[in-house]
């Protein structure tokens, strides 16, 4: 078996207790899936390919080159979604331009607030490579979890979905807040490990191996793509019109 990530970063008692207590059951795909893409957007890709610590100097919250290499494996999961008339659901962000609705967000940041410099460019706009059709819903949302506050679980029972595959950023925050919620509300959940990122290289590592042992199948893209490729088509009714703004 290829060796997990978060592996190097656990002490053996650590990799004892995962394996006595029987955490990690793989629990398999749901029969009607949506696709979540959790806040691609430019504050946490930046606006080109550059290492994280220079990216991070502009977009405080970039994950700087593990974002740019996620992005082609995304593109390819959309498109098999689409191919196969699937959801696809993305977040992104929301914000008065007084920065008055931050919230909780000023309180564990030094650079809450700060706008890049140099650009004119929005944060919460999602990445070009990956941006929403037409048959695909835009959530915005204010808080880490995509259900938080919005109409996620409104949209995944309106859809009829018994399940979930996630990508995006950033794995130890809004991924993983939407990962909790999503198994809160009884969802499959499978995490495309390979399509999630993060500024951290711990944090990631860490956040993929807790998901994995309680709340989420963390698998690699080629099995996830095998399997959205295996699905019939027409089984959702999907938007026929552009995508709404959707909050709360």
């Amino acid at each position: 078996m290829t060796e997990r990530i978060w592996n190097k970063f656990l002490t053996e008692r650590d990799k004892r207790v995962f394996e006595l207590a029987g955490y990690g059951a793989r629990q398999g795909f749901g029969k009607r899936p949506a696709l979540l893409v959790i806040d691609v957007n430019y504050a946490f890709c930046g606006d080109r390919r550059e290492p994280v610590l220079e990216s991070i100097k502009k977009w405080r919250q970039s994950g700087g080159e593990a974002a740019w290499d996620a992005l082609p494996i995304i593109r390819r999961l959309i498109d098999t979604a689409h191919e196969r008339e699937m959801p696809v659901i993305y977040t992104t962000g929301v914000r008065r331009d007084d920065n008055w609705d931050a919230g909780a967000w000023a309180w564990k940041n030094s650079r809450s607030g700060e706008k890049p410099t140099g650009t004119n460019q929005d944060g919460n706009e999602i990445m070009p490579q990956i941006a929403p059709s037409a048959q695909d819903i835009v959530i915005y949302k204010q808080k880490p979890s995509g259900f938080h506050g919005t109409n996620l679980a409104g949209y995944l029972t309106q859809l009829g979905c018994d399940s979930v595959i996630i990508t995006g950023t950033a794995t130890s925050g809004c991924v993983r807040a939407t990962v909790v919620d999503a198994f809160s509300h009884n969802y499959r959940v499978t995490m495309v490990e390979d399509a999630c990122f993060e500024r951290s290289e711990a944090s990631h590592a860490i956040a993929l191996c807790d998901l994995n042992a309680k709340y989420a199948d963390v698998i690699e893209s080629p099995e996830v793509l095998a399997f959205m490729e295996s699905l019939p088509r027409g089984m959702f009714n999907l938007p026929k019109g552009s995508a709404q703004k959707s909050v709360g």
